[in-house]
């Protein structure tokens, strides 16, 4: 997760003022994210939203965006490792917390202390959390997964029931939720969720005793109504991004990444710019550097495929992608400057880049480009009229 600081107010600065000496950084409006909860509950219908901040909430920072997602209405939060579910309490979240991926017997005495449920995928795990919540004096949660098709975690549909049932009479022990995953929930052709579904309701039907069942992620939730059952995970769609071939609500882009310009300099005809230099100018050019690099997650399939904004304007990437920097062409566009705001993902002017459409340049999907946003940027919160920082960990 990265990062283990506060959030702390910058008393009457405006974000431009706070961000001055940053040479790149990260906005989150949480305005927008808090919309983006109401709209989502409405679409749900009576289905709890699980806000899914994994993977430091896709890259938005989860201990300041979390806080800002349960006061706006989710039900619970998932997580993938148990240590991202101690950092969420650590952050006061106090809504409960599940664990969506794979926890060792060592991992319950620290789990039952901290409150989350954990996804039970063996009678060794479930008698260590027993003994744990024994010894604390509490019932523990926990939720048991059904591999249906994605052959990713989980139990198939006879040893996920017959582990449910063992857990069952297990003490200090409560099977709370029955859970599973879809395999190709935002492909054009979802049509296996049917067999999945089939396997899932089997389950259903063999446990009719655990309350809570949960099969969705965003895509499944907006494009299946059958299958929202008691709760959906929702993340992508909670940042404002509506997954491929999926319809849904109107929802607003919660994350910007900007950087500074660091120089601009004159590339002479037959010149080339960066590693292997790639890219050579046809004629007399200038170039632009932005300090922003794959070390930060910004991709290196990115050169020569890329686009920023740069005073409202687009402008090319040109290049190799470097671990701290690349290039752009801003030839066309005059008066840039050391300094100047480049926007690599966001808003400026009438232009805009989405997190989609890096993703589309990079070939890849729009998870890996916010998820792979790294530590070393600065977070930077709008919320409530002030403008709150969440530095990256000093080293």
């Amino acid at each position: 997760m990265g990062e283990h600081l506060t959030p702390t107010a910058i008393a009457h600065e405006s974000l431009v003022q706070a961000t001055t000496n940053q040479n790149a950084w990260i906005e989150i409006d949480l305005a927008a994210a808090a919309g983006n909860v109401r709209s989502l509950k409405q679409a749900m219908g009576g289905s709890e939203l699980i806000a899914v901040v994994k993977a430091n909430a896709y890259g938005a920072g989860a201990a300041a965006l979390a806080p800002a997602l349960e006061q706006a209405g989710v039900a619970r939060f998932a997580v993938v490792w148990p240590h991202e579910g101690y950092m969420l309490r650590q952050a006061g979240v106090a809504l409960p917390i599940l664990v969506l991926g794979h926890a060792f017997p060592a991992d319950a005495v620290p789990a039952v202390r901290s409150g989350l449920t954990l996804t039970c995928h063996s009678l060794e795990l479930g008698e260590a959390i027993s003994r744990a919540a024994a010894n604390a004096g509490v019932t523990a949660k926990v939720h048991v997964k059904v591999d249906t098709g994605l052959h990713r975690f989980g139990l198939e549909l006879d040893a996920a029931v017959a582990l449910a049932e063992e857990l069952r009479n297990l003490p200090h022990i409560e099977v709370e939720g029955l859970t599973t995953h879809m395999a190709n929930a935002d492909e054009a052709d979802d049509s296996f969720a049917d067999e999945q579904h089939r396997i899932f309701r089997l389950a259903a039907q063999r446990l009719p005793w655990i309350p809570y069942r949960h099969t969705a992620n965003s895509a499944t939730a907006l494009r299946r109504e059958e299958l929202r059952y008691s709760g959906v995970r929702v993340g992508l769609a909670l940042h404002g991004v509506i997954p491929p071939n999926t319809g849904g609500p109107a929802v607003a882009p919660i994350l910007s990444l900007r950087a500074r310009v660091a120089r601009v300099t004159t590339v002479e005809p037959g010149e080339g710019v960066s590693y292997g230099l790639t890219w050579r100018a046809t004629a007399p050019s200038r170039v632009a550097l932005i300090p922003v690099g794959y070390a930060d997650g910004w991709r290196r399939g990115l050169g020569n495929e890329g686009s920023v904004l740069i005073h409202g304007k687009r402008c090319p990437m040109v290049g190799r992608v470097c671990m701290d920097q690349f290039l752009v062409d801003v030839t066309s566009l005059e008066g840039v400057a050391e300094g100047d705001v480049a926007t690599l993902i966001g808003s400026d002017g009438n232009n805009s880049i989405s997190a989609s459409d890096v993703a589309l340049a990079a070939g890849t999907i729009s998870w890996d480009v916010l998820a792979s946003l790294q530590a070393r940027l600065p977070r930077f919160y709008h919320r409530a009229g002030a403008v709150e920082a969440l530095a990256p960990p000093m080293w």
